[in-house]
């Protein structure tokens, strides 16, 4: 991955000016910060031809991946094991097996390199055999498994940690030992050969659904993702943000939501997102006089939730459409109303925190002029605009990501600081491709799991237990899928979280009758927040390292302010209006009047929702207007005609009293 640079705090240019804050000193605990979090992309700082070979080997494995999503990918297999291999080989050389400062490459990282190359070829060299014989599996192939096996487990070791890897590392175990293991998790157990041979030379292991994904859709959002930064349309985005709300109240903290929005959409990392705009917004708020918990939890929980914005969301989503065999734009549309009640839900939350401290926006003369940034740079938005407009058109996700770079470099021609030169685009690429190494380590591992769960029978299994120890109750099954999602979330990366809730808990609630797609929407979402729940808080703690706030305190923050996100998803399982599933019997004009009444009255709903978490509405509000404020919004958000009702009636009497008591607090005031 390369060397992150923080964006500078004051940009000179004819049309954008930040604010006056201690640039050097946030500089300085940004950089801190970014060395703190990116410990697990400790790479090596190579020099010579070894550099040469990764650089030129990273290029090309980008090229590569251009050219299928132009040109159409190649049979499964010889498009997948050459992508999991040279992932290998570049991990081997790039990342040590310990967190040293030593660039010397050791020789047994030669030995893993030259293997994982090794495992891969044996794939495009035997292709024809390997089809012709399949289920007819020898010694070697056996052997070339248990390598391809090990090799993936390191290499996920050093780049993801061991959490994901002593999961798949019982698994692996489980499937040995099957017979062993008490109650529904016994089986007869498996050999070593049908272990090996399953997750290397077959399509259901470590070459399943999570690698297919990543070789085709996920790494080329990356190198989309690179192209963005090194164009500086990602700054741009930041400045209009600013420029738009900067001056309202609470201005940089809104800046933050709608910056973190827009970037994370095209960001697969909560903790990357929080650093990278958080290193200009967070000093922003403080100097406002937001307090500094405050402040990074507004960065953590803005871009966590950059992941579930459309049209662009996390890698796991376009594993999502995989597994369940629908369009993206399908998963796209469905997550548009949860997006946006997410957001409003903390834009809400940041409006009324800065009206109960008394926080004004910041001065003009200190904003960027939105106006002009999107008059004179409108053609940076050609971009992310253009993304929307393929995925709308029914382009697969594979060809928009490949015009969408295309249009990065288009678009950065007019300016000579966007504009991008030959040895930027190809500086890009090997960025691009560096960049996608932790989400290949972490797919493969997934698959691993995933297949052992597929090959045992567990999966099943599991969601049986599950229904049966929630005793058949929805309510229940949610809760316990919930707090699975979120228990994994605190070890193991969003997209390997996804693929083992979407494998084990969502045939649970989808046994039950819920929808697929809102069953795979309820795991989703709890694997992204995640990262915003305390105690292992992720993005938070990074928030927190450049407010220099208490993280404990700073992720509490941040839980309160994402809380919509833990509602939102009982509430579509409940009621799928929210995900544009249409109710059987319904006549499509109806339909259209329900979500537009349901998206309105969800809106008014969040208003409560962020009253309860700050105790503020008009003004401080009691802990009995907080209980009601927090009912009535939930009953808000629900899209039924009577709970409607009742909480407009919750929140307009709270409104009522507090605007009485703050009348009768003047009248005092005026007649002391």
């Amino acid at each position: 991955m390369e060397e992150k640079n923080v964006k500078d705090l004051i940009v000179n240019n004819d049309v954008s000016t930040t604010a006056n804050v201690d640039e050097e000193i946030d500089k300085e605990k940004s950089q801190e910060i970014l060395a703190k979090y990116d410990r697990e992309y400790a790479f090596r700082r190579l020099e010579g031809p070894i550099a040469k070979f990764i650089f030129v080997l990273a290029v090309v494995w980008s090229l590569a991946q251009l050219y299928t999503a132009a040109f159409g990918v190649f049979p499964s297999t010889l498009q997948r094991a050459p992508h999991v291999g040279v992932a290998l080989v570049l991990i081997f050389l790039l990342y040590p097996a310990k967190r040293t400062n030593s660039n010397k490459i050791p020789w047994y990282d030669y030995l893993f390199s030259f293997l994982g190359f090794a495992v891969s070829f044996y794939h495009v060299y035997f292709y024809e055999d390997l089809v012709w014989r399949a289920g007819l599996y020898t010694d070697i192939d056996m052997y070339v498994g248990i390598i391809a096996i090990l090799l993936v487990l390191e290499a996920t070791r050093r780049l993801a940690g061991p959490v994901i890897v002593s999961l798949a590392t019982f698994f692996l175990i489980y499937a040995y030992f099957g017979n062993y293991f008490p109650s529904f998790m016994a089986h007869s157990g498996l050999s070593l050969k049908r272990i090996a041979v399953f997750q290397w030379i077959g399509t259901e292991g470590i070459l399943g659904t999570p690698i297919a994904v990543s070789s085709t859709f996920i790494f080329l959002f990356m190198v989309f993702a690179t192209f963005l930064k090194k164009t500086k349309i990602g700054d741009w985005l930041t400045d209009v943000a600013v420029g738009l709300t900067g001056g309202a109240t609470g201005g940089p903290a809104k800046a933050a939501v709608i910056a973190s929005a827009t970037q994370g959409t095209v960001s697969g990392s909560s903790v990357a997102n929080t650093v990278g705009t958080g290193s200009v917004t967070i000093p922003l708020m403080k100097s406002i006089g937001y307090r500094k918990e405050f402040a990074g939890a507004v960065e953590a929980a803005a871009s966590t939730g950059g992941q579930l914005m459309p049209p662009i969301m996390g890698a796991a989503a376009f594993i999502m459409s995989e597994f369940l065999n629908i369009p993206y734009g399908r998963i796209v549309l469905a997550a548009i109303i949860p997006a946006l009640l997410y957001f409003t839900g903390i834009f809400i939350t940041v409006h009324l925190e800065a009206k109960k401290a008394g926080l004004t926006g910041m001065p003009k003369d200190k904003l960027p002029n939105w106006k002009k940034l999107l008059t004179k740079r409108w053609f940076l938005s050609i971009p992310i605009i253009g993304i929307i407009v393929l995925l709308s058109l029914g382009f697969t996700p594979m060809l928009a990501a490949f015009w969408g770079i295309i249009l990065c470099v288009l678009a950065a021609v007019p300016l000579k600081e966007t504009r991008l030169s030959l040895y930027d685009i190809i500086k890009a690429l090997e960025d691009g491709a560096r960049s996608a190494l932790p989400v290949v380590a972490a797919c493969a591992t997934a698959g691993i799991i995933v297949g052992i769960i597929t090959l045992s029978g567990l999966g099943l299994k599991m969601a049986g237990g599950i229904i049966d120890l929630a005793g058949g109750n929805l309510y229940l099954t949610m809760l316990f899928t919930m707090l699975g999602s979120l228990i994994l979330g605190m070890g193991v990366p969003t997209t390997a979280n996804y693929i083992i809730q979407a494998t084990v808990s969502a045939p649970a609630l989808i046994a039950l009758e819920v929808d697929p797609l809102a069953a795979h929407l309820f795991v989703f979402y709890f694997g992204i927040v995640a990262d915003i729940t305390p105690p292992v808080a992720l993005a938070a703690f990074a928030g927190s390292g450049i407010a220099g706030s208490d993280p404990l305190k700073t992720g509490l923050e941040s839980f309160k302010l994402g809380f919509a996100a833990y509602l939102v998803p009982y509430i579509f399982v409940m009621s799928p209006v929210l995900i544009l599933i249409k109710p059987e019997g319904i006549a499509t004009g109806a339909f259209v009047l329900l979500v537009i009444r349901s998206i309105s009255t969800a809106l008014i709903g969040m208003f409560g929702i962020g009253g309860a978490t700050t105790g503020f509405l008009v003004t401080k509000g009691r802990w009995y207007e907080r209980i009601l404020l927090f009912v009535g919004g939930i009953s808000l958000i629900h899209p039924e005609f009577y709970t409607d009702i009742f909480g407009v009636f919750s929140l307009v009497t709270v409104f009522l009293l507090q605007k009485y008591r703050v009348k009768k607090q003047k009248n005092a005031i005026a007649n002391a």
